[in-house]
């Protein structure tokens, strides 16, 4: 072990951005989006130990990197949570919603608060009150994909 640190020290700046390049790489072979912030949180220690040259010893170049890495993660979060698009359709990804308050036709009498309606060529559970085949009923709410109508009074 004690090898490897002496490598690692003896690389001076040059160890940072090979361990950085190397995660860097690693991430385009692992699942996710983990090991990119920690390879240019190396890349830039690296490049801060070119700066300051030998002045910062290893003990505080680990913490300067366990610093960047968690300010390049937050930093990361932080940007990378606002996806705030809106949609035209705020229903698109509920199929039944998409049909509230749209009149369609019994195809099977509802009776004792269940039957089947027609929207377009599909065959809908729907729940409500007793009504006949044949009659229009509106849409008023879904649970899950049964429709909730209520007969349509012109």
């Amino acid at each position: 072990m004690t090898a490897l640190i002496d490598l690692f020290d003896s690389l001076g700046p040059w160890s940072w951005v090979i361990l950085g390049v190397f995660l860097i790489a690693l991430e385009t072979v692992v699942p996710g989006v983990y090991l990119a912030w920690f390879g240019i949180s190396a890349i830039v220690v690296g490049t801060l130990m070119f700066a300051a040259g030998d002045a910062i010893s290893l003990p505080w170049q680990l913490v300067l990197f366990a610093v960047v890495a968690v300010a390049t993660v937050l930093a990361v979060r932080r940007f990378a949570n606002k996806q705030d698009v809106e949609s035209e359709d705020r229903d698109l990804n509920q199929r039944s919603a998409q049909y509230l308050g749209r009149v369609v036709v019994v195809e099977d009498a509802i009776s004792g608060g269940r039957g089947r309606v027609r929207v377009g060529d599909t065959l809908w559970p729907a729940s409500g009150a007793d009504t006949p085949k044949g009659a229009r009923v509106r849409i008023t709410g879904a649970n899950g994909m049964v429709f909730t109508v209520e007969p349509v009074t012109e």
